[in-house]
């Protein structure tokens, strides 16, 4: 095929014509170029309509023929994908490794040349020119939306063509994240639901849930909208406790154009009392004719509006003063002995807790002991005291009988070591003074032959018979 040449040009507008014989199909695109470069030194001379008018309408019909040449993608131009938020300016820029003086331009989606060079052909002032020369071409595009968006073509004049694609994403961030929630006021135990929505958002949000320091999973749904956003929603179930009350529930939205998007919610969770007795008076064993003094503390939401005092299976004692939360008993005796329960209620419910009383033989006073041995057994059931002091005063009275029962065996055991003591020390003083005697009867009885003989000689008596003794212990 051969293409036309085109009407005569002046000389007088073109001191050097170029050359329009007819050029093969393999030369359409250098003879574009060199229509081009005619063109732009036309422009830089002064003759604006004459190189307005071969750039729109010579230079199209040279272009015509030479796109019957596909471009090829080629590693000598490069550009890049651009990501831009909706309202900000994008960057587009053309690059050529090693130029041969060849013509640079960029073209939006639909191919419309937006730069020649540096001219913008293309009336949309938001394109502006940030850097050109002969291996680059630099383009802002401000205020950008999505209208925008698309595949923008870097394109090299050679033979074939060469073009390179910068894909443009315009990231729309969601509306402020909208949180709900089923239940105003939970209650311990309970089940409760909430949802999180970011609406219009471009590409769909991601919603994480967080209660407290602790992440929880949700449920996401993604919904496409008429004007091709996305809305997400995300639904969280859980049971609260007494713990949770007052815990934030906090909504995360992830989204490529925004950072630290979230919504928050506090819980308030009512439970039922927490009840604590404590003992005021005595800080030691419960004993008889002593007073006692004991406090009922109470926690709950709402706050605990009632408390009271009661003995368990019988009446309380007629000394027994109950003063809001205190319960003041005067003059304990062992028919006091029992159990002491508080309770306290709200709105959610009632709990209690219960106080073990047993009265203790009041203390006698009574002399010390001067020996080593007395006061060895006064000294044992003090020592036991002390280290039962607030156990003994709830157990009952098994703890109180293992008790006494401890304090008789300590007794009895410093008892009999005392008289073995003694024993031995009378052994051993007896022991020193033996007793030595000898009876007329026995006197020489050893060395007589008869009975005759022994009475002569014990009534003699004999020095040399050997002395008999005998000791006592």
């Amino acid at each position: 095929m051969r293409v036309l040449p085109p009407p005569p040009i002046s000389p007088l507008l073109s001191p050097s014509p170029p050359d329009w014989s007819p050029v093969a199909v393999g030369g359409e695109a250098a003879a574009a170029a060199a229509i081009l470069k005619q063109v732009s030194n036309m422009a830089n001379a002064g003759s604006g309509a004459l190189a307005s008018f071969l750039f729109f309408f010579v230079f199209p019909a040279a272009l015509h023929k030479g796109a019957a040449q596909y471009p090829v993608v080629s590693q000598n131009l490069v550009t890049e994908n651009v990501s831009v938020v909706e309202g900000d300016t994008a960057i587009i820029s053309c690059r050529v490794k090693n130029n041969d003086d060849s013509v640079i331009q960029l073209l939006n989606p639909n191919r419309q040349t937006i730069y020649f060079r540096d001219m913008r052909p293309l009336k949309d002032s938001r394109f502006q020119l940030v850097n050109f020369s002969d291996n680059e071409l630099r383009v802002s595009l401000s205020n950008v939306s999505l209208s925008d968006e698309g595949r923008y073509v870097c394109q090299l004049y050679t033979d074939p063509p060469q073009e390179a694609y910068a894909n443009i994403t315009v990231l729309v961030p969601p509306g402020n994240p909208l949180i709900e929630a089923r239940d105003q006021i939970l209650q311990e135990g309970n089940q409760t639901e909430m949802t999180c929505t970011a609406m219009s958002s471009k590409p769909a949000a991601t919603i994480r849930w967080m209660k407290g320091d602790k992440e929880l999973p949700g449920k996401p749904r993604v919904e496409l909208t008429y004007d091709k956003m996305y809305t997400v929603t995300s639904r969280l179930t859980f049971t609260v406790g007494r713990e949770d009350d007052g815990v934030p529930v906090i909504c995360i939205v992830d989204h490529p154009a925004v950072k630290d998007f979230q919504a928050q919610k506090y819980l308030e969770v009512q439970y039922k009392p927490e009840v604590k007795i404590t003992v005021e008076f005595p800080q030691g064993l419960t004993r008889e004719g002593e007073n006692l003094e004991l406090t009922c503390l109470s926690k709950g939401k709402p706050q605990p509006q009632r408390v009271s005092w009661v003995k368990v299976d019988d009446d309380m004692p007629p000394h027994a003063v109950i003063i809001g939360a205190d319960l003041y008993i005067e003059n304990l005796n062992k028919s006091y002995n029992g159990t002491y329960r508080c309770t306290a209620s709200n709105s959610v419910g009632e709990s209690f807790d219960d106080y073990v009383l047993y009265v203790y033989d009041a203390l006698t006073t009574t002399p010390l002991p001067t020996t080593t041995t007395t006061a060895s057994t006064t000294t044992i059931p003090s020592i036991i005291s002390s280290s039962e002091v607030h156990q003994d005063s709830r157990a009952g009275e098994g703890a109180a009988r293992a008790m006494d029962h401890a304090v008789i065996g300590g007794v009895v055991a410093v008892v009999v070591f005392a008289m073995l003591c003694l024993l031995i020390v009378l052994g051993r003083y007896f022991a020193r003074h033996k007793g030595t005697y000898f009876t007329h009867e026995a006197k020489g009885a050893d060395d007589a032959a008869d009975a005759d003989t022994a009475i002569i000689n014990a009534e003699g008596g004999h020095t040399n018979s050997e002395e008999k003794k005998e000791y006592y212990i």
